[in-house]
């Protein structure tokens, strides 16, 4: 009997690629394959519940940290649900092993490097399916692969509670590409002092230990700090390492990392709630806690939280619509209010240039974009006409929201912007061992340009400056992270030439800052190739809302510049104008306008008088000055001249 109930496994097994071979075109068109489906129905749109041996899943914390439902526990002075487990659940970082761009792209290494397809979807899975992963290896397994993934819940449980609050302190910010280390005694380390831990024992079987090492920066280091070897054109390792990415090392480089200044990662992208003490776990009389974490986590993603939003049931997410709203809300804020600043300014203006200085300073901990080097921020800058003619327009993107004046490899880093053809470009281009251009990551052998904005305090004599190094013009740019020759400002003073072509009319100059984390000419090279996992992720791109995120705009007016062409001759009316050493006499006929304006356009004063004897103070430089007295008739200018002693 138990033969021929072997032979019957036996057969199935034998039977099971023909059976899928069958399917693989049904499978091109589905994101989940016939066993992952198998699992969500079991799963039933909530977390995954259980333990793996070295895991608990998030459902299990849920129980206790998720919504209570007598609506005591995880609520803030207001009454409104402030639950981890629910804000975590809308995350890039919850949904790590279902995000589709990742499996497209990791389907696309693979493709081109078939022969290390083990070697690559292991670590990929490290960072992105870490409770599978290590769960895995630490039972024996030499890989985790993607195919490991699709029927393993607990790796596509993404970055789980347990994945960060049960790393122990050992190697804290020296980890890196996915090296990470887990206390195997089930225990669960968190940022309160002398935690109650009998409610989670004996819900869970896990301890709560107190430890600092949890709100330590060195906690994310594992995975934000990301080191490849790189691999041949030919497939064959090259022996040489390339940084994809170094988030943690660029903190280490900035003033945040140090001194009273000191913030890290948790500071910025978990808030916490300061002002009053809240229970944390549901059903139990545990103390009240301050402050308090909200996980949101958020990043700066806001496309892919949309297209996730957009595709939920499909990618078997268990996040809500309207938490994925508030998680993109609070991304926005992120993104608009914390990043960066802009301040504008003209310098100079004649019939035939205009100048103009916009200062970039970033505001993050880290460079910006930082993460994966796809991302990019570019600055759009526009001249127009009070009547909103445009004169002048750099970084117009088209119906793709794509750069089409951009350079055929790469935009290079401007100090000075003089054509529209022009555009700043702040972001990271990889090239491979033969000096190309690359988006495959593997073949990542050195950056062609890496112009993204510094942190404040960011030094290029810093020890981790070897992972985080400027490339390209902008390490010859004066203006670049350094301000009055001192470096680490954080900033990049950009200068703009804008021809006039003899136009004196009033302008309106706007400055924009916008941010992809898909840029299409990035996105380009993965789309020329096919995998199921890539086609999946095209149709679901191509119908998202891919609307490059504004991240800070100003804009300043600037008065029309008067000349000597705008001059009214007209011997009926006369005016007086005599020039003192700290002011300017002038008589009207009768009552008018009264202005005084430099060259560059600047209006020094401004005034309606009546008719009689005037006196002004005036106080500029020295140097030539237009004088208007402006009448219900007519313009009357007259030209001042100061020399350098007045």
């Amino acid at each position: 009997m138990k033969e021929i109930k072997k032979l019957g496994v036996c057969i199935i097994l034998f039977a099971l690629p023909f059976i899928f071979n069958i399917k693989e075109t049904v499978k091109a068109k589905q994101f989940h394959s016939s066993e992952e489906l198998a699992f969500f129905q079991t799963l039933q749109d909530s977390l995954h519940v259980g333990y793996n041996g070295l895991f608990a899943a998030s459902g299990t914390c849920k129980k206790c940290h998720g919504y209570d439902t007598l609506e005591i526990a995880s609520v803030d002075l207001l009454g409104n649900d402030i639950n981890v487990v629910d804000d975590w659940s809308a995350t890039m970082m919850a949904n790590s092993a279902k995000d589709p761009f990742w499996r497209a792209k990791v389907s696309h290494e693979v493709l081109v490097f078939p022969q290390h397809k083990a070697e690559i979807e292991t670590e990929c899975t490290s960072c992105h399916a870490p409770l599978g992963h290590f769960a895995a290896l630490a039972a024996g397994a030499e890989h985790y692969t993607m195919d490991s993934l699709l029927t393993d819940a607990f790796g596509q449980d993404g970055v789980s509670c347990l994945a960060c609050h049960q790393q122990v302190a050992a190697g804290l910010g020296i980890n890196h590409s996915g090296e990470l280390h887990f206390d195997t005694a089930k225990v669960a380390f968190g940022p309160y002092i002398s935690p109650l831990g009998s409610p989670m024992a004996l819900e869970t079987g896990y301890i709560p230990i107190y430890s600092p090492h949890i709100s330590d920066a060195g906690l994310c280091a594992g995975c934000h700090t990301l080191v490849n070897e790189t691999i041949n054109p030919d497939g064959t390792l090259s022996g040489n390492f390339f940084v994809e990415q170094a988030t943690y090392h660029e903190w280490l480089n900035s003033v945040y990392a140090e001194g009273q200044q000191e913030k890290t990662c948790q500071n910025c992208h978990l808030k916490a709630i300061e002002k009053g003490s809240f229970l944390i776990a549901a059903g139990f009389e545990t103390e009240p806690r301050s402050p308090f974490y909200l996980h949101q986590m958020a990043g700066g993603n806001v496309t892919m939280l949309k297209l996730m939003q957009e595709n939920a049931e499909t990618l078997g997410l268990a996040a809500s619509s309207e938490q994925f709203d508030e998680l993109i809300d609070v991304t926005l804020d992120l993104l608009q209010n914390k990043t960066v600043t802009l301040n504008l300014e003209l310098k100079a203006r004649n019939l035939d240039t205009a100048h103009f200085a916009l200062n970039i300073k970033n505001l993050t901990g880290h460079k910006f974009p930082s993460g994966y080097p796809a991302r990019r921020a570019f600055v759009e800058f526009l001249v127009t006409n009070l009547t909103q003619d445009t004169l002048f327009h750099s970084g117009k993107t088209d119906d793709n929201f794509a750069l089409p004046t951009l350079d055929d490899i790469f935009e290079p880093h401007y100090q000075e912007i003089t054509s529209e053809d022009q555009v700043q470009v702040y972001e990271t281009v990889v090239a491979d061992a033969d000096g190309n251009f690359t988006t495959v990551l593997e073949k990542g052998h050195h950056a062609l340009k890496d112009n993204r904005l510094s942190p404040v305090g960011f030094r290029t004599d810093h020890a981790v400056y070897d992972t985080t190094k400027i490339v390209g013009h902008a390490e010859n740019d004066p203006d670049f992270n350094i301000a009055n020759g001192i470096e680490g400002s954080g900033s990049d003073s950009l200068f703009f030439r804008i021809p006039m072509h003899d136009n004196p009319e009033a302008l309106v100059v706007t400055a924009r800052v916008w941010y992809q984390s898909t840029p299409p000419r990035w996105m380009a090279e993965m789309f020329e190739a096919t995998t199921p996992e890539i086609e999946v992720f095209r149709d679901m791109f191509e119908a998202a809302d891919r609307t490059p995120v504004l991240i800070k705009t100003t804009a300043i007016d600037v008065a029309e510049l008067m000349t000597n062409q705008l001059q009214t001759t007209n011997t009926a009316i006369a005016f007086d104008l005599k020039i003192h050493p700290d002011q300017v006499e002038f008589t009207l006929p009768q009552a008018g306008r009264i202005r005084i304006i430099d060259l560059a356009g600047h209006t020094l004063m401004d005034k309606k008088l009546p008719k009689g004897q005037h006196f002004t103070n005036f106080n500029a430089n020295f140097g030539v000055y237009m004088f208007v007295y402006e009448t219900n008739q007519q313009i009357f200018t007259k030209k001042i001249i100061l020399s350098k002693n007045k």
